[in-house]
């Protein structure tokens, strides 16, 4: 009993001594400045004689640094620390550099400032100018005359040529009179310094093909270079094709395109109401007509836009773009020609060709015209063009048979043989639609 006494005494002193081994183990110690650990410390604790064995030693403690307590512990690889300038994103600003960025955008800013203060400043003192300057101006002051201005801007020119190669029409060309004069009055008052504004020259021609749309567009155009309200005063034709595209992404850089080519003077859209497509929401004539419409607002002081076609279709078309409808300020409808205006229209194409018409074949064809005017495809002038063509092509024909085949008069024709339309010339085309089977009749 004794015994077992004794050995649980010696047994629970050893397990004391091993709990104060191992905290001393891992106990701080000092070693030149720096912590280190230790097993056991510097000698491990001795044990009875008898006892159990000793616990196996330690390793050994490393080596002090030799450089003191500021050595990187970890060994001698090369420190994490920032070293600066490896960072090719880091960006050294340095506070004067920050200070005087500062100061140039508070000196620019009040640069800017002080020119809008300035320029608002002179446009007050124009103003009060203005003002005084009307206010002096008696009402007798003259102006000029509307003739002179007509005359000196090349504006009546315009006009009497429209007269020459324009027949019939009379609402049309009264119309086109009524916007030169606004233009000319516009540009009297500019003169004298009161206050103008461009009117809207945006334009809508309705009528059936063949009744001078083009031609009266053409004519707009140079009247508004020659008033200073174009730049260039040319005219742009454009349908569908030339406006909308096949495929998502194609429409817009076409109507583009157009615009650009037509900038500084008029963009004629013919037959404008197939851009819209009612049955089809994913049309792409929509966009075509969101970009003319932004261009006709932005813009209205270098592009006239005009829209054509039959009057019917436009009307409904403007129902479909109300927009398009309250942006165009001048409506223009074109009635058809009577037979007396197209014989008239004939004979003005027979001068600009240099030919001559004799006095009975404008009888006869009169009575072709009448008789076309009641067939399908009826195009007004495009159908008295058609008509001269032919006409023109019968007289090379009848010419061409009686020198160069029959050998009349030696074969030499004069002057008046090669400008001759006679009424035989325009009997072959009345014929072609009396005669022939209606099936057959030839539309020209």
């Amino acid at each position: 009993v004794i015994t077992i006494s004794k050995r649980m005494k010696l047994s629970s002193a050893f397990t004391l001594l091993a709990i104060s081994g191992s905290a001393a183990a891992f106990a701080p110690s000092a070693f030149s400045g720096q912590t280190r650990t230790a097993l056991f410390g510097a000698n491990p604790p001795a044990f009875p004689t008898g006892g159990p064995p000793a616990a196996p030693a330690a390793p050994a403690a490393p080596a002090a640094p030799a450089g003191g307590a500021n050595q990187n512990p970890f060994g001698a690889a090369k420190s994490l620390e920032y070293t600066g300038g490896d960072d090719p994103n880091h960006k050294v600003i340095k506070l004067s550099s920050a200070l005087q960025e500062a100061d140039t955008e508070r000196r620019k800013a009040r640069e800017a400032a002080e020119a809008r203060e300035r320029a608002a400043e002179i446009r007050r003192e124009e103003r009060q100018r203005k003002i005084a300057y009307m206010q002096d101006m008696p009402d007798s002051q003259p102006a000029g005359t509307v003739e002179e201005f007509m005359f000196k801007e090349g504006v009546q020119g315009e006009l009497d040529k429209l007269d020459r190669e324009l027949v019939g029409l009379v609402p049309v060309k009264k119309r086109v009179k009524e916007i030169a004069a606004l233009l000319v009055l516009d540009k009297m008052r500019r003169k004298l310094g009161f206050e103008t504004s461009v009117p809207s020259l945006h334009m809508s021609f309705t009528g059936a093909p063949g009744t001078g749309k083009t031609t009266v567009a053409v004519r707009m155009g140079q009247i508004l270079a020659k008033m200073g309200y174009s730049r260039r005063g040319h005219v742009v034709l454009a349908t569908r094709d030339d406006l909308v595209g096949q495929y998502v992404g194609h429409t817009a850089p076409k109507t583009k395109e157009m615009i650009k080519k037509a900038m500084g003077g008029v963009l004629l859209v013919d037959e404008a109401y197939y851009l819209y497509n009612a049955a089809n929401d994913r049309d792409y004539g929509q966009e075509s007509i969101e970009i003319l419409l932004n261009v006709m607002e932005n813009n209205a002081d270098d592009l006239v836009v005009a829209v054509a076609g039959y009057k019917d279709r436009m009307d409904k078309f403007f129902s479909y773009i109300p927009g398009m409808m309250s942006r165009i300020g001048n409506h223009i409808d074109f009635p058809n020609y009577d037979a007396d205006e197209l014989v008239k229209i004939a004979e003005v194409m027979a001068g600009q060709l240099e030919y001559d018409i004799d006095p009975a074949a404008y009888v006869v064809f009169k009575s072709y015209i009448e008789k076309r005017m009641t067939l399908p495809y009826f195009s007004n002038a495009r159908t008295v063009r058609n008509a001269m063509d032919r006409a023109r092509m019968n007289s090379a024909i009848r010419t061409f048979d009686k020198f160069a085949i029959r050998g009349e008069n030696g074969g030499v024709c004069t002057v008046d043989d090669l400008k001759r339309i006679t009424a035989e010339d325009f009997q072959i085309l009345l014929d072609d639609i009396v005669n022939a089977d209606h099936g057959k009749r030839i539309f020209s």
